[in-house]
Parts: C-alpha cells; structure tokens; sequence
C-alpha cells in the first residue's frame, strides 16, 4: 500500500508525462478535441441555450412563487408545475418581444433600405471622385467587380462556362450544412428545456456526485464557483437588456426631436450593438452617420454630436443606475476584458468575456483577502 505523498508524486509523474506527450503531439490532439466537440456540439449548445434562458426562467419563477404564497397552503402549486409554467412564460415573452420588434421594424427597415438604394447610386459619383482624390485607383475597383456582375447578369452560355456542376455542389453542401445546422439547433432547444426543466434535480444529483467522490473543500469551492457565476451573468446579462433598450429609446427619440433620418432604424441599431461593449457604440454611431451622409449630408456633423451627447448622459447618469457596477469591475477592468475577449473569439468574446473576467476578480479578490486575514492572524505568533 502506498502512502499519501507517493501517489502524489506519482500522479504529479504521471500529469507531467501526459503533458509532454500532449504538447509533443498537439495536431492530434486538437483533432481529436474538435471530433468530439463535433460529436457532443447540440449538448454543449443546449446547455449554452438553458445557461442563458436560465435567466429569465429563473426571474419568472420568483414571480410565480411571489403570487403563490397568497393561496392558501392546499392550492399551491408544486416547484415542478412553476418550472414549466415559467418555461412556457419565459418562451411565450421571448417570441412576443421578436414578434414586435418584427413587426414594428420591418417595415421602416424595408422603407429605409429602398429610400438608401437609391441615395446611394445618385451620390455614386461624388464617392468616386472622393476616392480618387485620395489616391483610390476607382477603375481597378470596377474591374475587380465586373466578373461578379457578368455573371449575375450573363447569358446562358456564360452559365454554362461556370459550371453546373460546380453549382449543383456549392447547392448540395449549402443544403445539406443547413439541414444540419437547423437540426442541431433544434437538438440544442430540446436538450435545453429538459435541463431548464430538471435543473433541480439535476442540481441535486450534481451536489451528490461532488460530496461522494470529491474532498469536501474542493466539492464546496466547486459550488462556490459556480453559484458566482450564475449569479454575475444574470446580473450582466438583465442589465445589458435593460440598457440597450433604454440606449436605442433615447437614440429614437433624441433623433426625431432633432429632426435627423432614420431615427428608428439607427436606434434599433442602436439597441442591438449595445451588447456589444466599447465596439458597438462606435460601430453604430459611424453606421448612423454614415445614413444620414448620404440622405442629408448637411446634418452628418449634427448626427454625430446628437449621438455622442446621448451617449455621453446614458454613460454618466443611466448605466450606473441600470447596470453600475453589477458585475464588480471598474471600467479598466471591463475595456482589458473587452479587449481580451475581442482578439481570442471575435465579437462573442467581446460580449462573454466581461462576466468571466467579473467571476475571476471576484474569486482572486477572495484568495487575497483570505490571506491578508491568515497573515494577520498569525501576525501575533510571530513577534
């Protein structure tokens, strides 16, 4: 029988072999990590999913057991009747929501694209002349697209000389991609409502599996982990909803008092790339001003200003209120984390990484605090 510190030595061994054959070999294993990830992909995008309806599943069954405890104590329902009722709720207002902004914004969206179409090819050549003021070579440019619009305009002979063949295929694997994408998206709902469903017991039999076969620290820590999780993302997430609609509201309503164009499209752009941080508010100021550029050129400066000055008295007076410090990290925190999150996964990371970053301060503010109270703790002992 060996003893405590030579398994650990042995496992220490053993990692470090492992690491080394890994590393060695890295090709295969990032194939054989991208198999499975492939394999298990409408599992891990269903538990995506019901980590993020969690949310306001979670916040309608507060609601429902707040209006619950006024019956008398036979008539209440169970918590599994309250899961599926807030499921169903929580689903039913998502759709209604999409359902609106659709059919509120399309139209003006179809309206605003038709009206741009046209604004767009009447100032054609003033753009053209700007870009070769400034050294653009425009002829290059139009005989780079020229094969692209000879081919969607070209006879039957021209498609011909394309392929069909090679069209058949491109069609085929489009198909057969989005046959599969749409089938795991709908694996990925299914899995979702099951674990939204059985979060507690699943909850439950998780806790179970840690006390068996985990030492109790590590079990508790676990917890701990992820319970702060949870808890920032929900925070982050309901505060970054409540935000975008009241940004793109003010965006609307600034806009139609200044008399500007666009105002509904340019303020729902507005709410959509608030949940961008940082980049969205750039990225839909220069799309506003871009807009208005085109439709009344003489009012692109007064665009700018307007939609600086709202931005300016969300940042100061709003967020702060809405969102404030929710997820426990000061503004340099959030722009390293925006940052760092942009140049690893793109706009996604952008978005996710604010919460992870918020949990991993929260949890080394712990570590630090614990040991500054150990070391003065045992402060005394030592002198």
């Amino acid at each position: 029988m060996f003893d405590t510190q030579t398994r650990r030595a042995a496992a220490l061994v053993a990692f470090g072999v492992c690491l080394y054959v890994g590393l060695s070999h890295l090709d295969v294993v990032l194939g054989v990590l991208s198999a499975v990830v492939d394999i298990f992909f409408p599992v891990l995008l269903g538990l995506g999913v019901a980590f993020v309806l969690n949310v306001p599943v979670s916040g309608m069954e507060r609601l429902l057991r707040r209006a619950a405890s006024a019956l008398p104590e036979g008539r209440r329902p169970g918590d599994g009747a309250i899961s599926a009722v807030s499921i169903v709720l929580a689903l039913l207002a998502i759709v209604g929501v999409a359902v609106l902004a659709v059919t509120m914004l399309v139209p003006q969206l179809v309206a605003s694209a038709r009206s741009v179409a046209p604004l767009l090819t009447e100032r054609l050549p003033e753009i053209e002349r700007a870009l070769a003021a400034n050294g653009v070579d425009v002829d290059e440019l139009a005989r780079l697209f020229k094969p692209a619009s000879g081919v969607a305009a070209g006879s039957v002979q021209g498609l011909l000389n394309f392929g069909l063949g090679s069209i058949a295929n491109s069609v085929f694997a489009a198909a057969r991609s989005t046959v599969s994408m749409v089938s795991s998206f709908i694996f990925a709902f299914v899995i979702a409502v099951y674990v939204l469903a059985s979060k507690r017991t699943l909850g439950r039999q998780a806790v179970r599996v840690m006390d068996a076969h985990l030492d109790p620290r590590v079990a508790f820590r676990i917890r701990h982990v992820a319970a702060l999780a949870s808890d920032t993302y929900s925070k982050f997430l309901s505060g970054q909803c409540l935000e975008a609609c009241i940004l793109g509201t003010l965006i609307f309503f600034a806009f139609s008092v200044v008399g500007l164009p666009y105002a509904g499209l340019i303020g729902f752009l507005t709410a959509l790339f608030a949940f961008i941080p940082y980049v969205g508010a750039f990225a839909s100021c220069a799309i506003g001003a871009f807009l208005t550029l085109l439709a009344a050129p003489e009012q692109a400066i007064l665009c700018v200003i307007v939609y600086l000055v709202v931005q300016f008295v969300e940042n100061q007076f709003i967020y702060p209120h809405v969102v404030g410090s929710s997820v426990g990290l000061s503004a340099l925190w959030t722009l390293i984390a925006a940052l760092v999150g942009g140049n690893l996964f793109g706009v996604v990371g952008i978005v996710f990484f604010i919460p992870i970053v918020a949990v991993l301060y929260e949890l080394f503010r712990e570590w630090t605090n614990a040991r500054l109270a150990a070391r003065a703790s045992e402060g005394p002992e030592r002198a």
